[in-house]
């Protein structure tokens, strides 16, 4: 224990937090290889060893991960990911370079939004078209026409 001479109160000084490979692959939900090929890409960088070489993650390494994790399923590349921490080093001088490569994202996420919207409703005109067959199979009555279906708008929220 430490004594803080301002006010004479005792304070501990606590170590921070470190992670093992295994506990962050884990936490994660994904391989340590996965792990490794980050930091030779350089996008998790000063990572720790121990005397015996293994790595040591922290928690400024766990706040990289997350947002390595949220840009790959939004569909950034490594070589996007690359620029983007790099430009992050220096936000005031790559504003624009930031700005252009999170528009260029926001665009493709909103066509791929769009995409599987229509998917969505294909599938949902699909259930229902298959679904009325199927209770005029059970009825003895005469078959829907798909010509009813296929621009009928459903709800696809979830």
């Amino acid at each position: 224990m430490h004594t803080d001479e301002a006010d004479g109160s005792k304070m501990q000084h606590e170590r921070p937090r470190v992670y093992t490979i295994r506990e962050v692959a884990a936490q994660f939900h994904m391989q340590p290889s996965t792990l490794r090929y980050y930091e030779e890409q350089g996008l998790l960088t000063k990572v720790g060893r121990t005397a015996s070489g293994q790595r040591i993650y922290e928690e400024c390494h766990i706040n990289r991960l997350r947002a390595i994790c949220c840009f790959k399923n939004a569909g950034m590349t490594i070589e996007d990911l690359k620029k983007f921490f790099v430009y992050e080093q220096d936000e005031p001088a790559h504003i624009d370079e930031i700005l252009s490569l999170l528009e260029s994202r926001r665009k493709a996420l909103d066509e791929q939004r769009r995409a599987l919207n229509e998917a969505a409703m294909h599938v949902q005109r699909k259930l229902h078209y298959y679904g009325d067959i199927k209770r005029a199979l059970d009825a003895g009555e005469r078959l829907p026409d798909w010509g009813s279906y296929k621009t009928h708008v459903y709800s696809i929220d979830c």
